[in-house]
């Protein structure tokens, strides 16, 4: 029996997917990186910050920019778009009406489907080049034309440490090509919330498995910028492999970093 295009490009996407992994296991730091955005002085340099990996969801950061300056993405609950069958429905809240907060929330895999479809190539293109965005390379899996649905997840789209960083840091300095709307609008939807040492954390999580010789270990992402009075410093943590306790590798890679960085302590 064959698939109808819209449910083998869910299934397809699935694949790259991380999945729960069982206890015991261990992922393996890979990269931290944090600076000081003003400065651009390294405060933190642990592993390759050159090693290369598949965005994942932290592609949903200048996804947002990208949605908000386009105007397809209006504030945090519109547009308010359906689940419709096909769409990827690897977990219960992605089987629902989804807005953008609950889009950077959920990290749903559909509704980032359907702000590049809004976009479409060209466009896509352009701001992801405009970017500098890591490789910039959104053209999909060879031969398949899916780069709409999933160039960022285990696909052509890949990404340093290194290169986070300088993008996060184009970011909170208000240099990338969209407007001052969507840089604060993309702030508000991936707020972490305030930590006991005053830091104000913006981040987001990915995880996926990577294409080619680091397929058979996911990727774990956290990324983001920190805001503590006039100071602000933007990181990436990059981990591999299956996180320590049943989860997901991104989620695992944040409450590491946190804890050891944001969690009771005077931080940068």
């Amino acid at each position: 029996m064959s698939l109808a295009p819209g449910r083998r490009l869910a299934l397809q996407a699935l694949a790259a997917l991380p999945v729960a992994w069982p206890a015991g296991a261990a992922a393996v730091p890979v990269c931290t990186l944090v600076v000081d955005a003003a400065t651009g002085a390294t405060l933190r340099r642990d592993g390759q910050p050159d090693q290369r990996a598949t965005p994942a969801s932290t592609f949903k950061i200048p996804l947002a920019l990208m949605g908000f300056d386009a105007g397809f993405l209006r504030d945090a609950h519109h547009p308010a778009l359906p689940f419709r069958p096909g769409d990827a429905d690897w977990l219960p809240e992605w089987r629902r009406a989804t807005d953008p907060a609950a889009w950077m929330r959920h990290s749903v895999v559909w509704y980032s489907q359907r702000i590049t479809q809004a976009l479409g190539a060209a466009r896509l293109r352009r701001y992801v080049s405009d970017f500098g965005y890591g490789n910039a390379d959104v053209s999909g899996d060879p031969g398949r034309a899916n780069g709409l649905a999933r160039s960022w997840i285990g696909s052509s789209l890949e990404i340093t440490p290194a290169q986070q960083v300088a993008f996060l840091g184009r970011l909170v300095r208000g240099e990338l090509p969209v407007s001052a709307q969507a840089r604060a609008m993309t702030e508000a939807l991936v707020d972490q919330g305030e930590y006991p040492n005053g830091w104000r954390v913006f981040g987001k999580t990915g995880g996926a498995r990577s294409r080619g010789a680091d397929a058979a270990q996911p990727s774990g992402w956290f990324v983001g910028w920190a805001r503590r009075g006039d100071r602000t410093v933007v990181f990436a943590r990059l981990t591999r492999g299956r996180p320590p306790e049943p989860g997901f590798p991104g989620p695992a890679a944040r409450d590491a970093f946190l804890g050891e960085f944001f969690a009771g302590r005077d931080g940068f």
